[in-house]
């Protein structure tokens, strides 16, 4: 089959590889109808993830047809099913999944020890994102094996497109389980930074969860008025202070609810001296991400307010103020999603036209152009926000 594989940093290529097969009883073969470029893949493009190894195949974010299924699956999918497959591997009997904490499963990931010795303890098994979650490989593929398939999926019901439901799998419940751990309330101001597709899903699930106003900062055009169409103020930080306009739109008291939808690798501008001396540091290795975005936010977060990172980070960073954090008696809440905790929900609120997540989709390519598409949406390119590909 082929598949998007991982040869080192900023090299992805579209090779032939062997066609997945049933390993264990609870194993399903999906045919991939759809699969995405996500913005944490970016992080493994860039090889600031560590534990990844020529030859893995990229991808946590698919969909497709059930085309084979182990003899332990017992009647949960059959051949033909069409399913979501969520990023977030998991066995649905560990204390953590009986918790519905699907992302720390405590059985999915088959390289524990070497995220025991990481973490301190193991995480759940992820899909195409290092050896560090298992070393499973991913969906950006003709084909994929879905262990645990039992209970990792999704059903879809006829009448849906791929569009509309693909995006079950991660950043829809990504962006939306960042705002439910905020715990909206009607007067809260919910300010996102980042505007990529987890900010733009998390800036219309603070809508539909109630939150009286929504501030999304970026600088790109695209974003900013993508964000404006899902009911977002805009904020440019290239253009205007970030923390004198929050200041500005909470009557000088910040906003109560504060999201990082983007992660470890902040813009750096010398606008933003931090984002410099981050990218310095970065560069000879003393530092393994940029973290301008939190920094910001603690400083601006309304006292006793919450800090929600759905933003994947990968390791060590500096100069934290944590006495600003402590002393203001901030809240820090983050994760991995819990996929499947939010699936049934959020699969009805597109079924009755609530949200149709396809709003997020600029580009649409083949397997093959899936290589350059890693660098269109890496540089940005005609104003590129999300890419699916088409196996």
């Amino acid at each position: 089959m082929k598949a998007l594989v991982w040869h080192g940093k900023e090299d992805i290529r579209c090779d032939r590889v062997s066609d997945p097969e049933i390993e264990e009883p609870r194993d399903a073969i999906i045919k991939v109808t759809s699969c995405a470029i996500c913005g944490s893949d970016l992080h493994l493009f860039h090889n600031f993830i560590p534990a990844m190894l020529p030859g893995d195949i990229m991808g946590h974010e698919m969909m497709g047809e059930v085309v084979e299924v182990g003899s332990g699956v017992n009647g949960h999918l059959k051949k033909g099913d069409r399913i979501v497959v969520p990023f977030t591997i998991f066995c649905g009997e560990c204390d953590q999944c009986k918790a519905g904490n699907y992302s720390v499963c405590e059985r999915s990931n088959r390289k524990k020890e070497m995220a025991d010795k990481v973490f301190g303890h193991a995480t759940a098994g992820l899909f195409g994102y290092s050896h560090l979650t298992g070393g499973y490989p991913g969906g950006q593929a003709e084909y994929l094996r879905v262990p645990f398939a039992d209970t990792t999926h999704i059903k879809i019901p006829d009448g849906l497109t791929d569009e509309q439901v693909l995006f079950l799998g991660d950043i829809f419940p990504t962006g939306w389980q960042a705002v439910k751990q905020c715990d909206i309330q009607p007067t809260d101001t919910v300010a996102i930074w980042g505007c990529g597709p987890v900010g733009q899903m998390a800036i219309r699930s603070a809508v539909l969860l109630g939150a009286e106003q929504v501030i999304a900062i970026d600088y790109l055009p695209e974003r900013l008025s993508m964000a404006e169409a899902g009911g977002a103020t805009t904020i440019n930080f290239k253009q205007e202070s970030v923390i004198e306009r929050l200041n500005d739109l909470t009557d000088g008291k910040g906003p109560e609810k504060c999201l990082d939808a983007t992660g470890m690798e902040s813009h750096v501008s010398f606008s933003q001296p931090d984002t410099i001396y981050d990218r310095a540091k970065q560069m000879v290795m003393m530092e393994s991400d940029r973290p301008h975005v939190l920094r910001e936010m603690i400083y601006v977060c309304r006292p006793a307010g919450v800090i929600s990172i759905p933003g994947v980070y990968s390791g060590l960073i500096d100069k934290m103020p944590m006495g600003i954090a402590m002393n203001k008696g901030l809240t820090f809440k983050m994760g991995q999603t819990h996929v499947n905790r939010w699936s049934d929900d959020l699969l009805n609120r597109i079924a009755e036209n609530q949200i149709d997540p396809s709003f997020v989709i600029t580009h649409t390519a083949s397997l093959e152009d899936g290589p350059e598409m890693y660098n269109v949406f890496r540089d940005k390119r005609d104003s590129c926000v999300k890419v699916v590909l088409k196996p």
